[in-house]
């Protein structure tokens, strides 16, 4: 469906939600580059989605670097010819506070890597896929993008300002045929949100719990189960979506 000879862009392959979906669009027959600044998860995440029968192409880049994603794009490009979909992936969480504990650098960093490198990403993604004439670009946000999410106040400020910029992008792209979309997932089964609850009151285990009881499916999202969703949201079979900021959270944003 979503990956059928198509070359994807991932960020944030190295692991969790972005590997899930790099080994999705491989099995669909996908040209893949992927990036990551976890050199071994990222090498590992290549060889897997090889064996998948995909031809990869890997690139180490800082999506907070202008440079480097400019080369990560025209690399891109000039390895396969041409970019059909993108998806960006990579961000950070930080350690769970409250907003008047929150230190300054944190909240930069946050804005730099889920915001800036998502914006560096988007227009370099964009501007290939204008003159194309074609394309799909998906910002992977967070349920954080849409709802308050305390002790994650500077991730949530970070992710709100990716769907705002979802949108103006779906917005000016449109009439190129590009469509933009933000995907928003709840908390899943991945080391970043294990590492958020470690830093949350009684450890990872009881933070989970405490975490299951504002979802009505009770239980965390798989890497897969967002992987589905990033392939489908990005398939030709999707092809009047654009501009939307879409939750996926077992049933947590209907409550």
């Amino acid at each position: 469906m979503g990956g059928d000879n198509k070359v994807v862009l991932l960020t944030g392959a190295a692991g969790g939600i972005g590997r899930a979906a790099a080994l999705k669009f491989a099995a669909q027959g996908a040209a893949l580059a992927l990036t990551d600044i976890d050199d071994a998860g990222l090498e590992e995440t290549a060889r897997l989605a090889g064996e998948a029968g995909a031809e990869v192409w890997t690139h180490r880049c800082d999506i907070t670097a202008e440079a480097d994603v400019a080369a990560l794009v025209s690399g891109a490009v000039s390895r396969f010819g041409r970019l059909d979909i993108a998806v960006n992936n990579a961000g950070l969480a930080h350690r769970p506070a409250r907003i008047t504990d929150l230190d300054l650098d944190t909240f930069q960093r946050m804005l730099a890597v889920n915001l800036t490198g998502t914006f560096l990403c988007l227009r370099a993604e964009a501007a290939v896929m204008r003159a194309q004439g074609y394309g799909a670009i998906l910002n992977v946000a967070s349920l954080a993008g849409l709802v308050g999410a305390p002790l994650l106040g500077a991730y949530a400020a970070a992710k709100h300002g990716v769907v705002g910029l979802t949108k103006t992008a779906a917005a000016e792209c449109a009439r190129s045929s590009v469509r933009v979309n933000a995907l928003c997932p709840s908390f899943a089964d991945t080391g970043m949100v294990a590492g958020i609850a470690a830093g949350m009151r009684g450890g990872e285990h009881e933070a989970i719990s405490r975490l299951l009881t504002g979802i009505p499916m009770g239980r965390l999202a798989s890497p897969g189960e967002v992987a589905d969703a990033i392939v489908w949201i990005t398939s030709d079979a999707n092809s009047f979506m654009t501009g939307q900021a879409v939750a996926i959270d077992g049933g947590a944003s209907a409550v």
